[in-house]
């Protein structure tokens, strides 16, 4: 019985490790599409279809930049209420890029997650019922003089408070951080496959900001495990999750179709057209 029991265990973590090679195999291999967009800076794309990625189909977009010298600068975009689709923060901004930025209340607008921009403080968070920091506010994007870093909650109740950066965002969870994995739970935000947004850092200074789109038959989605090995094939030592689902969204300024490059899912068809409005963003802007 032991021996048997043994035997179907070797089989299934064979398995498990063949599907791990198969999915990492095609995504490296993939022919992924690239385009220049600015100095430094491009756009790449890939559609998995034939269900060969984590055996379903996937549409992957994402803006690669050097964070350094005299490359394009980050920023964020945020309204304390008012929600607005991504296209309109960064043609606001005369942005390059625009990516959905973290957690906000739909019915009543602005961020559910500190935010402060420019030195000011456009929203704080709100708590869980029991006083507690929800997981998209142990994390946070910081950008100092256009250059971006993530960082995570040290513990303290008033750790984003006393960030000396200029502009800051929480979100998350962190999926990698430093070279580590993050431990999730599996909790059905995190295992369920949902489209989903995201920012790594490469040890080279690159900067990905990468949408994965979902509820779709052309693209499923992915799990924020699944979502976790994408950003370590890409090459990111450090990502973090930020609002996904219908939020889900990439823009860039000179692209066809108002400039979103993916398929947003909020209405529920397989074009360019269902932007989902949302209370912040980060931006990719021209060097000033």
């Amino acid at each position: 019985m032991l021996k048997r029991t043994l035997f179907f265990l070797f089989i299934a973590l064979s398995n498990f490790t063949f599907a791990q090679n198969v999915d990492s195999v095609a995504f490296v291999t993939a022919k992924w599409h690239k385009q220049r967009i600015a100095p430094k800076t491009k756009l790449i794309t890939h559609h998995f279809d034939q269900k060969n990625l984590f055996l379903s189909n996937q549409n992957i977009s994402y803006v690669e930049v050097k964070n350094r010298g005299n490359s394009p600068e980050f920023g964020i975009g945020a309204s304390p209420k008012e929600l607005k689709i991504t296209p309109t923060f960064g043609k606001e901004n005369n942005a390059l890029v625009a990516i959905n930025g973290t957690f906000f209340d739909v019915k009543n607008g602005g961020s559910v997650d500190f935010i402060k921009v420019d030195g000011q403080v456009i929203n704080s968070n709100r708590l869980e019922k029991n006083n507690t920091r929800a997981r998209h506010q142990m994390a946070a994007i910081v950008i100092e003089d256009g250059k971006l870093t993530l960082k995570k909650w040290d513990n303290t109740s008033n750790w984003e408070e006393n960030m000396t950066e200029k502009n800051v965002m929480l979100s998350g969870p962190l999926l990698t951080f430093n070279h580590v994995d993050e431990a999730l739970d599996t909790s059905a935000f995190n295992r369920l496959r949902h489209p989903r947004s995201a920012i790594g850092i490469k040890p080279n200074g690159k900067i990905i900001l990468l949408t994965i789109d979902g509820r779709q038959e052309n693209s499923a989605g992915v799990s924020l495990f699944e979502l976790t090995k994408v950003m370590r094939w890409l090459g990111c030592t450090s990502a973090i999750n930020l609002d996904g689902g219908g939020s889900t969204t990439l823009w860039v300024y000179n692209a066809p179709e108002n400039g979103i490059v993916n398929y947003p899912s909020d209405n529920k068809k397989w074009d360019h057209e269902g932007a989902r409005k949302v209370a912040n963003v980060i931006l990719l802007k021209k060097k000033q």
